[in-house]
């Protein structure tokens, strides 16, 4: 027999990170994290056994832990995740925060997210904004439907199109387009470092600079904003002055950038203006 206490033990001895063991055992036993600590005597049932050994053999690999058990938390919201997606990430929570700053609650906006993946950015603003109408697109077919998987099993309606940025919503306009798209320049180091190993390098790693699918997004937006309208977009670490210029040069006003808790410039966005009507 092998006790719950000793299971765990197991997974930090084999240098997992006790967070890491804790979320891996509550999702292979369906239960909350006291639980574990109430019957870390108890003998673990033959299939739990068998999952959690495989899952912390694979942590211990490297494996992120949201794909082994398939969930993520993000902005409250829990939510599908799979290899064909990013991993939802508390830095981008600061993006969905800042557009609901700019979305009043109770109006019919149309909004629009762009490279949504598993759909974690709209779905949290049409949590937060139940009355607005949320677009979503994402080039990816199978992200799609790890999306839509999300928006039926949480009850919140959007509408997800398939295709590149702008090409399927045929001049369709909107009040505030939000995205947090591939930034990450070919061949940084970090790509080679924890999950981002297993992340798709479609959604992480942007062209030239990293900044080619940021370039076309600004390029594009003013003919899919409405006058005053807001684009928000998350970038790298080092990459808010560069995208200030992009979008002052496109012709947006109000061109700024955002904190996240670390300090790190991790949004910029501005409003269309009279210089960027289509």
């Amino acid at each position: 027999m092998v006790s719950v206490a000793e299971l765990l033990a197991e997974g930090r001895a084999l240098g997992l990170a006790p967070v890491d063991v804790r979320v891996l055992a509550c999702a292979a036993f369906g239960v909350k994290a006291a639980w574990l600590r109430a019957h870390d005597r108890d003998a673990v049932p033959a299939d739990a056994l068998i999952r959690l050994r495989d899952w912390f053999s694979r942590r211990a690999a490297g494996e992120p832990v949201a794909y082994l058990t398939g969930r993520r938390e993000f902005f409250g919201l829990d939510l599908i995740v799979a290899p064909g997606v990013l991993i939802p990430r508390s830095d981008t929570e600061l993006l969905v925060e800042l557009a609901l700053e700019r979305l009043p609650e109770g109006g019919a906006l149309r909004i629009l997210d762009l490279g949504t993946g598993s759909g974690a950015i709209a779905l949290a603003l049409k949590a937060r904004r139940p009355a607005a109408k949320v677009t979503a697109v994402d080039v990816s077919s199978a992200a799609l439907v790890i999306a839509s998987a999300n928006s039926e099993r949480l009850g919140l309606a959007v509408r997800w199109r398939e295709g590149a940025w702008f090409a399927p919503l045929d001049g369709k306009t909107f009040d505030l387009i939000v995205s947090n798209p591939p930034y990450i320049v070919p061949g940084d180091p970090h790509l080679r470092q924890g999950d981002l190993r297993f992340e798709p390098p479609g959604a992480l790693v942007g062209a030239g600079d990293g900044l080619d699918d940021i370039r076309g997004i600004v390029a594009a937006a003013p003919a899919h904003l409405v006058p005053g309208g807001w684009l928000l977009f998350e970038h790298g670490y080092d990459q808010a002055s560069a995208c200030r210029e992009i979008l002052t040069a496109a012709g947006f006003t109000e061109v700024q950038s955002w904190r996240d808790l670390a300090g790190i410039g991790r949004v910029s966005g501005g409003q269309r203006g009279e210089a960027t009507q289509a």
